[in-house]
């Protein structure tokens, strides 16, 4: 009878949870009885600093909730759990560093109160502290980012190319910008052919030379 009553309630909680500053978190708690919930059903959550020392109740439900009439917690934990759907969470808000601890929840629910005690290690940190790089990130970034920054310079340069290229390929021209500079302008410019050679001769950007 003694494995019954052990095996009778089960808990389940996370094993760790992460806060940011001033932002509020959820603790949650499960639980499955074998007896039916009544209003005998307690629920506990007790917490010990990160820096150790003894266990203190934080928060008691039974029939209502309980919060902490004082403490560091003195109106920053909330209940937001259901006993009835099994659920016996709590939420915290604007945690700080110094909540940094260890949380224990414990429900009894006549004739069921022996349970397993899982804890929850909650971690608190500053949110630009989770988004620093480390070094090995940081090390990365600097040796890709000049290859890429040089892949995508070929990629627009030869993008140019192909342009001049479809450009002179249209126009029908064939020779280089080098042998049209030490041509001798023409100032009669009257007709088709003068015309079209007007226009392909602006198309063509003079900065770019013709491969060979």
């Amino acid at each position: 009878s003694g494995v019954c009553n052990v095996l009778s309630l089960e808990i389940k909680a996370s094993p760790k949870v992460r806060a940011f500053v001033g932002e509020q978190v959820l603790l949650k708690c499960s639980f499955k009885s074998s007896s039916p919930i009544t209003e005998s059903l307690q629920v506990d959550w007790t917490y010990r600093p990160l820096a150790g020392g003894h266990m203190e109740t934080v928060f008691h439900y039974q029939s209502i909730p309980h919060p902490p009439a004082a403490g560091k917690f003195k109106d920053r934990i909330f209940w937001v759990g259901n006993v009835a759907n099994g659920d016996a969470s709590i939420a915290i808000q604007s945690p700080s560093l110094s909540d940094n601890g260890t949380f224990i929840c414990s429900v009894k629910n006549p004739p069921d109160v022996y349970h397993n005690i899982p804890q929850t290690v909650l971690v608190v940190t500053e949110r630009g502290l989770a988004f620093q790089l480390s070094s090995a990130a940081l090390l990365s970034i600097l040796v890709f980012l000049p290859s890429i920054l040089v892949v995508i310079l070929l990629l627009v340069r030869m993008g140019r190319k192909f342009r001049v290229l479809k450009e002179k390929g249209k126009c029908g021209y064939k020779k280089s910008s080098i042998e049209v500079s030490d041509e001798p302008e023409h100032t009669d410019t009257a007709g088709c052919g003068g015309k079209l050679r007007e226009w392909c001769l602006n198309c063509v950007d003079t900065d770019e030379e013709d491969p060979y």
